[in-house]
Formats: structure tokens, sequence, C-alpha cells
């Protein structure tokens, strides 16, 4: 086998629900002495292996299958051979730079696979790998001070049941105690979790390298769950009241138990795709709440259905300026709302409307996220 892309050894590209450095190791329980303690391990093959070349090597485990099969999203089925100890294997050539959500298939059945990094997305447990790209490297583990990541409980009183929120403190925060932080609410899109932001994300590699860089304000970031159903609602693509969930519930218990300021002044939210349209609107609806707006893969067209219009904010040029301190649009050059989005930003320059538009090469998929926010962060609580 060819050598290993280097940046593939970065532990960031590996780092997911299952594993931060996976432990490709299991017993070989035939071989087990329990007189001489002996445990013997035998080494597993890694499920995805990019190579120097850029080809990609898959292998599943399965002794007994009649046929396995691997595809990515939207894409033709490949098959895999046996090759040795039930372990199947195909390598795939041509497949480009980026972040790649992928299924597998065993006996035409879709499963997934254990020795292949995992997340949370398109409403599933779902495997994916990185192809690297050298002109991209701020989201990969670096030796720079790292900050911390903490999960929070909170009850609400919309939904009636305890949520979670993954929260990111910057280095420091613990031993800096006289120190306050702006804070910045973070939305994931829709099929995914509270979890995107960390394991596909990748936020506080980015954070941790930012911040050390002094390229980005020290700050908390806040990740909740879009997801706010009531237990008969079905039927909206906004699931439930998630602006109530935040400004009534989560807000305050942030507040209440990290050291933030709590001026809208310091107070930011963001998010991609279905995080954009509920950033969209719960911002301009609490626009005394936030002076500062990300939206990823989102559209300023959306439509509440609530009783009040966001759109009417803009009626209002010179306020609006004065309220918002960074309106951000960050969207993929091959995404089906670039163009839409283009003549957004082009329609409120020519209102006096201050915005900034960031594109980058790429499609509905975590390579721009992670673009965006990283363009988004370096602007955020900088004046």
């Amino acid at each position: 086998m060819q050598p290993v892309h280097e940046l593939h050894r970065n532990q960031s590209l590996h780092s997911h629900a299952l594993f931060f450095d996976p432990v490709l190791r299991k017993v070989d329980w035939s071989q087990v002495d329990a007189e001489l303690n002996k445990v013997p391990y035998i080494e597993e093959k890694p499920g995805v292996t990019v190579l120097a070349n850029g080809d990609v090597v898959f292998y599943f485990l399965a002794p007994n299958a009649e046929s396995v099969q691997v595809a990515h999203m939207g894409g033709p089925r490949c098959d895999l051979r046996p090759c040795g100890d039930g372990y199947w294997t195909v390598t795939l050539s041509g497949i480009p730079a980026g972040f790649h959500y992928h299924h597998y298939y065993v006996n035409g059945i879709m499963v997934t696979n254990p020795l292949s990094p995992y997340g949370y997305g398109s409403f599933q447990p779902i495997n994916y790998y990185e192809i690297p790209d050298s002109e991209n490297d701020f989201y990969l583990l670096q030796p720079v001070p790292h900050g911390s990541i903490r999960m929070e409980l909170y009850e609400s009183s919309v939904t009636g049941r305890t949520r979670n929120c993954w929260v990111y403190t910057p280095p420091g925060y613990d031993q800096q105690l006289e120190h306050t932080y702006p804070v910045l609410y973070l939305q994931h899109g829709g099929g995914e979790n509270e979890t995107g932001w960390l394991w596909q994300g990748k936020i506080h590699y980015i954070l941790d390298n930012l911040i050390a860089a002094g390229q980005c304000e020290e700050m908390v970031v806040v990740m909740n769950s879009g997801y706010a159903f009531l237990d008969e609602e079905m039927s909206q693509f906004l699931p439930g009241n998630f602006d109530a969930v935040l400004m009534e519930d989560c807000i305050p218990f942030i507040e209440n138990r990290f050291r933030v300021k709590t001026d809208r002044l310091h107070r930011a939210m963001a998010g991609l795709s279905m995080g954009a349209f509920q950033t969209l609107l719960t911002t301009f609806k609490h626009i005394e709440d936030f002076a500062w707006i990300g939206l990823f893969s989102g559209s300023l067209a959306c439509k509440s259905s609530s009783e009040y219009d966001h759109r009417k904010l803009f009626e209002h040029p010179e306020a609006f300026n004065d309220a918002v301190k960074l309106l951000f649009l960050g969207m993929g050059e091959q995404e089906h709302g670039y163009d839409p989005i283009v003549r957004e930003h082009r329609e409120l320059t020519d209102r006096g409307i201050r915005s900034v538009l960031y594109t980058c090469p790429g499609g509905h998929d975590w390579h721009v996220w992670r673009r965006s926010v990283h363009a988004f962060l370096q602007r955020v609580f900088r004046t």
C-alpha cells in the first residue's frame, strides 16, 4: 500500500463520537491465556485511509457477507471484494478534497462501519471521512492552547423536557476568574443535532487556532439542538418553537452559569442551513438582544409563520446599520442558493444596508460551513 497522506495523520480528522484517537485493536480470544494473564491483541484495519496520491482505501469487516458496497451521498454503489480474515476492501480514485458522508451496504442492507468516523447527519448516525485540503488546515489539531467542551443540562419551559447544550470555553477560562466573555449561539443544520459543530465542524479546533493566532476574540460558544418539537408536532420545517427555547430557557441558563457578558454588543448568533433560518428569524425578532449575525447557506427571503415580518427592518437602513454590527452571509459557490444570496447581498448594498458576503468553492456541506465560520469568527465582536 502507498504511504498515507501526511495531513490525514492529524487526529482531528479521526476524532468523532466513538474515538478521539482510534484504537484499531481487538482481542484474539482464541489466544487468551488466563493463567499467564496474557490477553493478545490483533490489529484491525482502518475503515478509511487516504493515501498520499489521493486514493481512498475502504475496509469493512463482514466475515459471513455475500456482498459489501460503499456509496457516497447521492453517488453509485461500489463493490468491495474479500481480502482475507473477514475483511472486504476497495480503493477509489478521483474523489475531491473535502468532507464526505458515505454509506455501506451488506447484502444490500444499509449499515454503518464502526471502523470509520461517525457523526449524526441526514437524520441518522452516519459515517464520514475527509480528504485533506493542503490549503486549509485551520480546522486541524495544532500545538496551541486548547479550550474546553462542556455538556450542560437545562430545563425547558417550552418543551417540558430537560435539554442539553455543548459549550466551548476558551483557553484560560478556568484560571482567569475575573474575566467575562462575549457569547456566540451557534446552530446546526437540518437532519443534524447539537454535536454537529463538534464532530463534523471541528469548531473547537478552529477557535483554538484563531485565538492562538490573535485572529479572533476569546469567546464562549453555545451549541443547541435546533429541534424543539412538541409531542404531537410533525409538519413544520422549522421544528417547534426554538426561538422561545433559546430566548426563555437557554440564554438565561448560560448567563447564570457562565461568565459571559449580557449586553447585546457581546451576544451573537449564527447557524448553517436550517440553523441559518433560525438565526435570521430569532435575531431579527429580537434585534435588541443581538448585534452580530451569521448566516451560512441561508437566505434572507425565508418566511416566518409568526406574526412579525423580519424584512421590515430593511426599510430603515440607518437604524439597521446602527443596531447590527455584522450581518455575515456565507455560501458555497456550487450551492443552489449561491445566485440568490449574491442577488440579496447586492440588493442590501443598494439600499444602504451593510453586510458581508463570503463565498468559497463547494456545495451544501461541512467544507463550506467550516470556511464560513472561520471567516465569521475573525469579524464577530470586532469593530
